[in-house]
């Protein structure tokens, strides 16, 4: 009887009786959350997908170029946002976004999505494409409220093409038109 309320040398040594595992985290967390803003590193690697984000909040993060859009004729260079994280990022905080740029929100398999602008400080032409297609085409601007409105169709998308605001109309898109979509290495047109 006596033992059996005494508790192993080996649990009384670690944090707060958990284990190795949870001192390992508490100490992960810990050294995690005594970094300061500004060290977060320019460039890093996402061993889940080797993608690299070479630059993060407050600017806001700017993926690799890794993919290409023919739109109204003329190529756009997209970063991909592929991970959840990459995706709920997107262009927040970013002030600008070039006439030859945007960013691809890729969605396998495809769904209905709702896209919102907040912590965007500039406006941005959606556009939602399935299978190659336009599916629909929304202008956003800046969101001011809270809670910010959110913007999508109400079907299935496989793909978000983010432009800055006014380029979609530029580019003279229409609902209907064909996207030609190419992604890593053919995203050259070599």
């Amino acid at each position: 009887m006596k033992n059996e309320r005494q508790l192993p040398i080996e649990k009384e040594k670690n944090f707060c009786g958990l284990g190795k595992l949870s001192t390992i985290l508490a100490i992960s967390i810990f050294m995690f959350g005594c970094a300061t803003p500004g060290s977060t590193p320019s460039s890093s690697n996402s061993a889940s997908t080797g993608t690299s984000i070479i630059s993060t909040p407050p600017g806001g993060q700017v993926l690799p170029i890794e993919a290409t859009a023919v739109l109204g004729g003329e190529t756009i260079e997209l970063e991909v946002a592929r991970t959840s994280a990459q995706q709920s990022l997107g262009l927040m905080f970013r002030d600008r976004l070039p006439d030859n740029r945007g960013m691809l929100f890729p969605f396998t398999p495809a769904r209905e999505v709702g896209f919102w602008m907040k912590n965007v400080p500039v406006g941005l032409d959606m556009v939602f494409v399935r299978q190659g297609v336009i599916r629909a085409i929304v202008t956003a601007p800046p969101c001011t409220d809270d809670p910010c409105p959110t913007y999508g169709p109400a079907e299935p998308i496989d793909g978000v093409i983010e432009l800055r605001e006014g380029r979609a109309e530029e580019l003279g898109l229409k609902i209907g038109d064909g996207v030609e979509l190419r992604l890593g290495a053919d995203a050259s047109g070599q």
